[in-house]
């Protein structure tokens, strides 16, 4: 069984770079953990037009959607969170 300095939860936009600016001494062993596809060469995620395959796509986006409120006329509205390495980041 591994041991870990530090776990890092999410390689987002702040997740990597915490994992990155712990493990670049040599000085701590780091796990940067992430949901979603394997890898980072997701297709669609690399071009602008990929958010229309992105944004419904389980694979790559958890599709929370928010409460029905006063607010919004009872609707529920999509609130797009990214499960790949780079985070919510690489599908807005």
């Amino acid at each position: 069984m591994s041991t870990y300095d530090y776990i890092v939860v999410g390689a987002g936009s702040a997740g990597a770079v915490v994992a990155n600016r712990l493990s670049a001494s040599g000085r701590y062993t780091v796990l940067c953990l992430e949901a979603g596809v394997e890898g980072s060469n997701y297709f669609w995620s690399r071009l602008p037009v990929g958010i229309a395959k992105l944004i419904d796509n389980p694979a790559v986006n958890w599709c929370y959607r928010s409460e029905p409120d006063e607010g919004s006329g009872q609707r529920q509205i999509d609130v797009p969170r990214g499960k790949m390495l780079g985070g919510s980041s690489s599908i807005n």
